[in-house]
């Protein structure tokens, strides 16, 4: 088999230009990215005066020499925690008896006084004595 040249990525702007999106991100690589990472587009890490501390490529085998969520392979130690003993339970003495039980408080309301009946007028005065 013969292998197939990469294609370039070349892209239709919304104006109708032609760009190879290859070419501008090689083109830009080592300008620093927007935001509060401190890193190049590149993605290696930057310091004071845009200079690289830590290439991208030891940040990426530091990730992966320690990967978040891994399951250890050494068991942990089992502490067993001694299972608490029952508290001795005590006699039930004739208090219940001797204390009398009160009914809880039941929550009262305020009485509202009723309105006063107004002399009917107009439409409700002609209509109360028909049914």
């Amino acid at each position: 088999m013969v292998a197939r040249p990469t294609r370039k990525r070349m892209y239709k702007t919304m104006q109708g230009r032609m760009v190879d999106i290859e070419k501008l991100r090689a083109a830009n690589e080592s300008t620093q990215a927007v935001g509060n990472m401190n890193v190049n587009a590149r993605g290696d890490v930057l310091g004071a005066g845009g200079k690289i501390v830590t290439t991208k490529s030891k940040v990426i085998q530091k990730y992966y020499e320690h990967p978040k969520g891994k399951a250890s392979e050494a068991r942990a130690p089992i502490t067993h925690t001694p299972a608490p003993q029952p508290i001795a339970q005590q006699t039930v003495v004739e208090t219940e008896k001797l204390t009398p039980k009160v009914a809880p408080k039941l929550r009262t309301t305020k009485a509202v006084p009723k309105k006063t009946a107004s002399p009917k007028k107009g439409i409700d005065e002609a209509l109360d004595g028909l049914e």
